[in-house]
């Protein structure tokens, strides 16, 4: 008998028991972890929605900027804004230089979406319309229906 006990308190490895609650431990902390990483992720993409933007209207008043300069040549009827984003890419012809000057060097993806598209205001638009004229360029904005986590929706950002 005193052999069997010597014997048993050497065995080693773990009860049932234990691994049960050890089991049950990890289960629990993955359902808490689950909702922190979930916000976690939605906090970088609206990070990255927050600077995509700022990045395009930087270039659209930059653009602005050069073209109240005289540095970029008015179209007929225009008001110096950009005619879309695709021009921030290519680049313009700049007065007197004989490179063109890029504003961006692509158009950013729309974290939210996952596309490359982004509602475009004009200049000639209401501030808080969704379609877009056509010209000028003025605004830009997700396309996203989201709600943000301070509750604002990604379209009014």
């Amino acid at each position: 008998m005193i052999r069997q006990l010597h014997r048993r308190r050497g065995e080693k490895g773990f009860t049932l028991a234990e691994l049960v609650m050890v089991a049950a431990l990890i289960a629990l902390l993955s359902t808490m972890a689950l909702p922190v990483a979930k916000f976690t992720v939605k906090r970088r993409k609206e990070a990255e929605l927050r600077l995509a933007l700022r990045l395009m209207r930087n270039a659209i008043d930059e653009h602005k900027r050069l073209s109240d300069q005289g540095l970029i040549p008015l179209e007929l009827g225009g008001e110096g804004y950009p005619p879309d984003l695709e021009v921030l890419v290519e680049g313009v012809d700049l007065v007197g230089q004989e490179t063109k000057r890029r504003f961006l060097r692509r158009i950013p993806w729309d974290p939210m979406t996952g596309e490359q598209e982004w509602g475009k205001r004009s200049y000639q638009d209401e501030p808080d319309s969704d379609s877009w004229g056509g010209e000028n360029l003025y605004d830009v904005y997700s396309l996203s229906d989201g709600t943000a986590i301070d509750g604002t929706k990604y379209k009014d950002w």
